[in-house]
């Protein structure tokens, strides 16, 4: 359960850095007044203080009045911030500061610091007129570790890939008859032998397998999948084999025919799955989705869509996976009525708040005043725990991600129990938000 939670937080991290590039990479500066700096992990504040010192002595120079005052206030901006530090955190440390030109036309100061939940393996320090984002690219790539068994008649090869970083855990060789023996030996009893041999071999491969790729803490595999890969059918005969542990067996992604064993098969059955790893968190999504579809056609009752019942669901506890398009554009807005204070809270997408009657309460017309606003995406990463679930991001680029989209509105779950969202309907002014928000 640890391991799948500390998934979980790692998806919802990637998600937030996302929305933060995407956020990062739309602002524009007027002059060069956009400070990006990026410190790796174990370099010194006090070595960044002094550069930016430096800096601002050199821009003190520059000639045109209004470029010199942007560029050294971003650069105080920065300075500044940093002083909240006394060293630079494990993973490295990010500042983006500056000034802005908003929507409106007007001018706009912001600062965004914060430590990524990996290390950054970049430094980086540039002013210019956008906040260069590249290094944060790097750090949603997939660093999931994918287990490979090499297995043919000389030996095995057990080896882990992650990213482009590849290690041999193990290899050993095997001495197996071959299919015709010398004279003077009974074939029935050569062919015997040969066979204990290769069962042996098979299970001695097996049982290596557990202890590479299962960890002992969780009894859970530590590999993302498994890929087998061999010149003869030992690999076959491994992933069907009983002594092959049935853990191990559900994270085979692929069986993959290799001209040779050991490190040259291991090179060679990473590039035949190279497109099989990439597409893992999209086969990781269309199950997701799968069995969601599921619970629906099978009529279980233990499924939800729409944001209203979602919610609902959700403060009941009810819902054990919470699935969200990543790009759902829903706002969660929290309303008072401006005559017996009530709280009221709404969801609503972008036609829906161009509606002004949405923002006065259906009964008494009165106004309803904005106390909060935010998108709905980010209140349930902050949120999710509170209600026992696991959040899920899932995109519209499969079949299954599609159709979810267009047919669910983007957002559903997974329910615990049954539940028969229509016993707890209420008159309700809210409306559901559905459709395609594409």
């Amino acid at each position: 359960m640890a391991d799948s939670q500390i998934e979980h937080d790692k998806n919802i991290e990637i998600w937030k850095m996302k929305k933060l590039i995407k956020a990062l990479e739309s602002a524009r500066g007027n002059g060069t007044s956009m400070i990006s700096l990026i410190i790796p992990p174990g370099d010194q504040i006090s070595r960044i203080t002094k550069m930016l010192a430096e800096e601002y002595g050199t821009a003190s120079n520059i000639k045109s009045r209004v470029n010199r005052q942007s560029v050294l206030g971003a650069i105080t901006s920065a300075q500044q911030r940093l002083k909240l530090y006394n060293k630079v955190p494990p993973n490295g440390l990010v500042l983006y500061t500056g000034t802005i030109i908003t929507d409106d036309g007007k001018e706009k100061k912001v600062t965004f610091d914060f430590a990524p939940f990996k290390p950054i393996n970049a430094s980086l320090y540039l002013c210019d007129n956008k906040f260069h984002t590249e290094p944060l690219g790097e750090l949603l790539e997939s660093d999931e570790k994918f287990g490979f068994i090499v297995m043919d008649g000389n030996g095995t090869l057990f080896g882990t890939l992650s990213g482009n970083t590849r290690e041999v855990l193990h290899k050993f060789t095997v001495d197996l008859p071959k299919k015709h023996g010398r004279g003077g030996q009974s074939a029935l009893r050569f062919a015997r032998l040969r066979m204990e041999k290769r069962h042996n071999y098979v299970r001695k491969a097996a049982e290596l397998a557990t202890q590479f790729f299962i960890n002992p803490a969780t009894s859970q595999p530590n590999v993302a999948g498994l890929i087998l890969a061999g010149s003869a059918d030992f690999k076959t005969e491994l992933s069907q084999s009983d002594m092959f542990d049935p853990r191990l067996q559900a994270k085979i992604l692929n069986v993959a025919d290799v001209s040779y064993g050991g490190e040259n098969g291991f090179n060679q059955a990473i590039e035949l799955s190279a497109e099989i790893l990439s597409n893992v968190k999209f086969i990781q999504e269309k199950k997701l989705i799968g069995k969601f579809f599921e619970e629906i056609s099978q009529d279980t009752g233990k499924y939800v869509f729409g944001v209203d019942d979602t919610i609902k669901a959700l403060e009941m506890g009810a819902v054990e996976t919470l699935i969200v398009w990543e790009n759902l554009d829903i706002n969660r807005y929290v309303l008072k009525n401006s005559v017996n204070s009530e709280i009221v809270v709404k969801h609503l997408n972008k036609e829906q708040e161009s509606n002004h009657s949405n923002f006065k309460d259906a009964a008494t017309s009165a106004e309803l005043e904005v106390q909060d606003k935010m998108p709905l995406l980010e209140w349930f990463a902050n949120e999710y725990r509170n209600f026992g679930c696991a959040l899920e991001f899932v995109t519209n680029k499969s079949q299954e991600g599609s159709q979810f989209c267009r047919g669910f509105g983007g957002i559903g779950g997974v329910l615990r129990y049954q539940l028969d969202m229509r016993d707890f309907d209420e008159p309700s002014d809210e409306g559901e938000t559905f459709g395609d928000s594409d």
